[in-house]
C-alpha cells in the first residue's frame, strides 16, 4: 500500500469539499452559476474513455510495476479507479460510500494484482454504473454524504469522478501527464485545491496565478505575502502533491509547503 502521505492524496478524491464553478464544453471553461452535472458526467465519460484507451496498450507485466504513487503498482492505481466508481454509486444512491476504511484498503488490495483483461472490463463497467446512475432522474440540489461525515451537493459529485479519472490517469506513469490534462479540468481543480487550503493556519497568506486566473489561499490577511506563479499543470501539480513546484516562481518568500490533501 502507499506511504500515508500518498494515500492521503488517493483518499482525499474520494472526500473532497467543492464549490461554485464553471461549465459547458469539456476542455473549455466559462463560468456558470452553478454545477452542471450533466456536463461533468460528459466529461468522465470522454475522460474514461482515455485511459481505457491508454491502459489497452499495456500487458500483465507492466499493471505490476510501480505506478506514480509510491507503494502501489499499476493495478492497484485501476483497482482504486474501479472501486472509488462503486462508492460514488452508492453515494447518490444514498449508501453509504465504503463501508469502512478497513473494507476499502482491502478491496484495492484484493483487486490489484488481477490480469489486465479484467481491470480493464472492471473499469470499463463500473464507470458504466457511475453514469447510468449519474443520468438517473434525481434531486441534483440535495444533499449527500461523502467519508468522514463530508457533505455537499449531489450536482458535484461527477466532478469528483472527473478528478479521479484524470489525475490518477497521470499517476499511472504511462505517457499521460498533467500537461495533457483539459483545459477546464485544470481551471477547476486549482480552484478547488486553493480552497481547499483557504484558512490553514499553517500555510501562509498566498496568491496562486497561473498567468490569467489568480486565486488566494492559506491564512487571512489583508493582502497575500506570496506570490506563486506557474503554468496550470505545474500550479496544479504543486496543489495536487504530483510535482515540487521546482517550476513555480515565487515572489514574497518561500514556496508554501503544502500539508496532505
Amino acid at each position: 500500500m502507499p506511504d500515508a502521505a500518498f494515500d492521503d492524496i488517493a483518499r482525499a478524491f474520494d472526500s473532497r469539499a467543492t464549490f461554485a464553478t464553471f461549465t459547458r464544453t469539456c476542455g473549455r471553461a466559462r463560468v456558470g452559476a452553478m454545477m452542471d452535472h450533466a456536463h461533468d458526467l460528459a466529461c468522465v465519460r470522454a475522460a474514461t474513455d482515455r485511459l481505457l484507451s491508454a491502459v489497452a496498450e499495456l500487458d500483465n507485466a507492466s499493471l505490476a510495476e510501480p505506478s506514480r504513487l509510491p507503494g502501489w503498482s499499476r493495478g492497484h492505481v485501476l483497482a482504486h479507479l474501479a472501486r472509488n466508481a462503486d462508492a460514488l454509486v452508492n453515494v447518490l444512491q444514498g449508501r453509504p460510500m465504503y463501508t469502512s476504511a478497513e473494507a476499502r484498503d482491502a478491496d484495492i488490495e484484493r483487486d490489484a494484482a488481477r490480469s489486465l483483461e479484467v481491470q480493464i472490463a472492471d473499469v470499463r463497467e463500473s464507470a458504466a454504473r457511475f453514469q447510468t446512475a449519474g443520468e438517473a432522474p434525481a434531486d441534483w440540489s440535495r444533499t449527500v454524504e461523502l467519508r468522514n461525515g463530508i457533505t455537499d451537493s449531489a450536482s458535484r459529485v461527477p466532478f469528483r469522478r472527473w478528478a479521479e479519472v484524470e489525475l490518477h490517469h497521470v499517476d499511472l506513469g504511462i505517457g499521460y501527464e498533467l500537461e495533457d490534462l483539459p483545459a477546464e479540468f485544470l481551471e477547476r481543480e486549482a480552484a478547488f485545491l486553493v480552497q481547499r487550503f483557504a484558512g490553514h493556519p499553517d500555510i501562509p497568506a498566498t496568491r496562486v496565478t497561473d498567468g490569467t486566473r489568480a486565486w488566494t489561499t492559506g491564512r487571512e490577511a489583508g493582502s497575500p505575502g506570496i506570490t506563486v506563479t506557474g503554468r496550470p499543470a505545474d500550479v496544479v501539480g504543486w496543489l495536487a502533491g504530483r510535482r515540487d513546484g521546482v517550476a513555480l516562481e515565487v515572489h514574497g518568500g518561500k514556496l508554501p509547503k503544502l500539508p496532505p490533501l
